[in-house]
């Protein structure tokens, strides 16, 4: 229950300014903090910060469905619909109006009133923990303007969904773009990493030395809000390639299960999993059970598992 009896009316318009710390002395809310409900007004404050949290994997920002996408709280572990995250879903029912500010600190701007979308409330987005941790589950909540007119996508996300991509668009390799780009993309390159993406440079020099055209694709499947990237295509040769930079069981059975995803989408006919040197029999042996070749940088040139392949 909120105590609204000495509490001022609401009168602040889109686009006005107000130090943060003024809001809540007036109307109350927390004062550190993403989200803020209020035990002395009905309103959930709710503050926004999209350049910096693009930096962090989150898109805090107008998409192409004229909604305002907005991360919830959990800095570790798998968010939850408990607390702040709960009291936005819970906003209508609990009689709070939604207040949405860009700025997190001192100075904040006053986007509008939103409400939680009926339709579809919220999804689920993969982010990293605060400080640079492991993946996991964030909440995205699908706000809807009550006061307020939708913006153009200015996050490189919502740009990208805004040019309406295709399930499967072929791209050039000279694009660096990857699943990191997105999801973590204020995350150095590991060395492994690093040592794929020459993998795949000189390979596909060599591929392009034959006259064949390689390329990459980016994918985004239905129900999904971040591309996925495949390393490697080879058209001529219908084959799909997921590189690897350290040869190891954790690699071998992540590029499986990569393969075995981007080949839902990309039409193939083989699968190939590019690691610096040749693994160890039981890994070679891994990759046949499950129909996939394995190639390797020898000589001037490469082996493969796959006699027939011509590399």
């Amino acid at each position: 229950m909120t105590d609204t009896a000495s509490t001022p009316a609401w009168t602040l318009k889109p686009g006005e300014k107000m130090a943060r710390r003024d809001l809540h002395t007036t109307y109350g809310g927390r004062t550190q903090g993403g989200i803020g409900p209020s035990a002395k007004s009905p309103h959930v404050f709710v503050f926004t910060d999209p350049v910096a949290g693009e930096k962090h994997g989150y898109y805090d920002d107008w998409m192409p469905d004229g909604l305002f996408h907005y991360s919830g709280e959990g800095q570790y572990g798998d968010q939850r619909m408990i607390s702040g995250n709960a009291s936005i879903l819970n906003h209508q029912a609990e009689g709070r109006a939604l207040r949405v500010f860009q700025g997190a600190r001192g100075i904040v701007t006053y986007l509008g009133e939103f409400v939680v979308d009926q339709d579809d409330p919220w999804y689920e987005a993969d982010a990293p923990e605060t400080n640079g941790g492991p993946l996991r589950k964030v909440i995205v909540f699908r706000l809807k303007p009550v006061d307020a007119a939708p913006q153009s996508p200015g996050t490189r996300l919502g740009r990208l969904l805004d040019s309406k991509p295709n399930l499967v668009d072929e791209l050039p390799l000279e694009r660096n773009e990857s699943e990191k780009t997105f999801v973590n993309p204020n995350r150095e390159p590991y060395q492994a990493e690093r040592k794929e993406a020459r993998l795949v440079a000189d390979l596909a020099d060599h591929l392009k030395g034959k006259g064949h055209r390689p390329h990459r694709h980016r994918l985004l499947p239905p129900g999904e809000s971040r591309p996925l990237f495949t390393d490697l295509y080879v058209p001529e040769l219908g084959l799909l390639i997921e590189a690897k930079g350290s040869v190891t069981r954790e690699n071998i059975r992540m590029a499986l299960g990569q393969l075995a995803d981007y080949g839902r989408f990309v039409e193939h006919t083989t699968r190939a999993i590019l690691l610096p040197s040749r693994p160890r029999q039981d890994l070679l042996s891994l990759a046949e059970s499950q129909g996939c070749a394995v190639v390797w940088p020898a000589g001037k040139g490469y082996d493969s598992t796959l006699l027939e392949l011509p590399l």
